[in-house]
């Protein structure tokens, strides 16, 4: 058990501001587009001592994709992608949290994107504690996880003349949680 475990032990919830879920993707086969959701929340629950009593819950709301392009956004969220007006919120509830080495953990559970529930791993490294400037305790978490989009329901491309893809199935989900304590 980590040496962060007194610390780490307790209820978290996400910081927005400091927080980046997003994504990254091949576009036309050579160059990589990456993306994240403006719209997130979420907390957890750390129990060192007694990991299967760790919880992890997160939503995103899939109409605040972004990816620094207007019109791909749009795209994104209209049914060709996420659909958001009939699905707009992307989930994780885990299932189960191990601590794999010293703060480093795997957090199984049900990403739920439109009306697709797959049960997936994520490798999550604890990045430190500390009290920020306002004595605030943050907790900085990080980790990717490469996914199948087709999984998902997310099924759109165009092919190229060059015999590829526009988009590739291939997709790297990328982790910057900021989490901050609750007190009591």
């Amino acid at each position: 058990m980590a040496d962060t475990a007194p610390t780490l032990s307790g209820d978290w919830d996400l910081d927005p501001t400091h927080t980046r879920i997003g994504f990254s993707a091949r576009h036309a086969m050579i160059t990589t587009v990456r993306g994240s959701f403006n719209d997130i929340s979420g907390h957890l629950h750390a129990d060192l001592d007694t990991m299967e009593k760790s919880t992890v819950e997160i939503v995103l709301k899939a109409a605040s994709v972004d990816t620094r392009t207007p019109q791909r956004d749009e795209h994104l969220r209209s049914p060709d992608f996420f659909d958001v007006e009939k699905y707009p919120d992307i989930t994780f509830h885990s299932t189960r949290v191990e601590e794999i080495e010293d703060d480093a953990y795997l957090v199984t559970g049900d990403l739920t994107i439109k009306d697709v529930t797959q049960t997936l791993s994520i490798p999550i490294a604890l990045a430190g504690v500390e009290k920020d400037a306002f004595g605030v305790l943050r907790a900085g978490f990080e980790g990717t996880r490469k996914v199948n989009r087709r999984d998902f329901g997310l099924e759109w491309n165009m092919p190229l003349d060059s015999g590829g893809v526009l988009v590739s199935e291939r997709i790297t989900l990328e982790f910057e949680i900021s989490a901050v304590k609750r007190e009591g």
